[in-house]
C-alpha cells in the first residue's frame, strides 16, 4: 500500500485528484473534482474567456524580431552595404575569437546574435524566428521565451569560438536553431508526433544546409540547436516535478552564463 506524502507512516488507498500524490484522511479535502491534497485544495483556478480562434500575441518574438531589425538598419547607417556586410556596427560587434577574451571584446559573444551579413540574411532568420515564436512563446510564456532564446545564441556563440575560432560570425540563426530545439522538445513532452507536423523535416533540411552550403558557421547552428534542446529538457524537467517556474528560469539563466564562461574559455 502507498504512504501517505505528509505522513509516511499512514498507508492510504486514496490520491489527490490534481497531482496524484498518496493522502490520508487528514490530507485530504472533499472538492467538486474528488480528493485533494492540502497544497492543491488551496489552488484557485482562473477563468478566461477567450474567444474563438484567439491566439495569445507573440510579444516577446515580436520584440527580438524588432531589435535584429534596428541593429541591421544600425549597420547600415554606420557605412554598411544594403545587400552585404560593412559598417561600424558590423565590425565592432561581430564575433571573431582573436578580439574576444575575458579582458577583450567579450560582448561580441552577445552582440553578433543580433547582426547579419545582408537582407537576405536577416530576412530568412526573421521569417524563421517568427514562424517558430508563435507557436513556441504562447506554449511557454515570454519569459521562458526570453531565456530561450539568449541561452541558444550564446551556446550558438560558443560552437563558433570552439569549432571556427578564426572566422568571422554573424547571425540569429545560432538562437533560431535553438529556439526549434526548444519547439520540438515541447512538441514531444505533449506527445505531438515531430514528423506529422514537419519539425524534424525542418531540422533535417535546415542541417543539410549547414553542413553542405558554403559560407554558414556550422558550430553557430550545431551548438545553438544542442542549447536549445537542453534549455527545453530544463524546463520539462520542472514542470514535471511541479517546480516554480521562477526556478526554471534561474536555471536557464544559469545555463546562459556557464555557455558564456565556456566561450570567454575557449577564445
Amino acid at each position: 500500500m502507498p504512504t501517505c506524502y505528509r505522513h509516511p507512516t499512514r498507508e492510504t488507498g486514496v490520491a489527490c485528484s490534481n497531482c496524484g500524490r498518496p493522502i490520508c484522511t487528514d490530507c485530504m479535502t472533499s472538492t467538486t473534482v474528488g480528493m485533494r491534497c492540502p497544497e492543491c485544495a488551496r489552488q484557485r483556478t482562473r477563468v478566461h474567456r477567450v474567444r474563438a480562434n484567439e491566439v495569445p500575441t507573440p510579444t516577446a518574438t515580436q520584440a527580438i524580431i524588432a531589435v535584429n531589425v534596428i541593429a541591421y538598419l544600425a549597420e547600415l547607417a554606420t557605412g554598411g552595404g544594403f545587400g552585404n556586410v560593412g559598417g561600424t556596427v558590423y565590425e565592432k560587434g561581430a564575433l571573431f575569437g582573436p578580439l574576444v577574451s575575458p579582458g577583450g571584446e567579450w560582448w561580441r559573444i552577445l552582440t553578433s546574435g543580433f547582426l547579419h551579413a545582408s537582407i537576405l540574411h536577416i530576412g530568412f532568420n526573421m521569417v524563421f524566428i517568427w514562424m517558430i515564436g508563435r507557436s513556441l512563446e504562447p506554449a511557454i510564456g515570454s519569459a521562458r521565451f526570453v531565456v530561450a532564446y539568449f541561452a541558444s545564441l550564446v551556446c550558438g556563440s560558443f560552437g563558433v569560438l570552439l569549432l571556427e575560432p578564426h572566422s568571422v560570425a554573424v547571425g540569429a540563426s545560432g538562437a533560431a536553431f535553438g529556439l526549434l530545439g526548444v519547439l520540438m522538445v515541447e512538441a514531444r513532452r505533449r506527445g505531438i508526433s515531430l514528423w506529422s507536423t514537419g519539425l524534424m523535416q525542418v531540422a533535417l533540411i535546415n542541417f543539410a544546409f549547414t553542413f553542405f552550403y558554403p559560407g554558414i558557421a556550422i558550430g553557430a547552428h550545431v551548438f545553438g540547436f544542442a542549447g536549445g534542446v537542453l534549455v527545453g529538457v530544463v524546463f520539462d524537467q520542472f514542470d514535471r516535478r511541479r517546480l516554480p517556474r521562477a526556478a526554471s528560469l534561474a536555471a536557464g539563466a544559469v545555463l546562459t552564463v556557464a555557455a558564456f564562461l565556456a566561450a570567454l574559455a575557449v577564445a
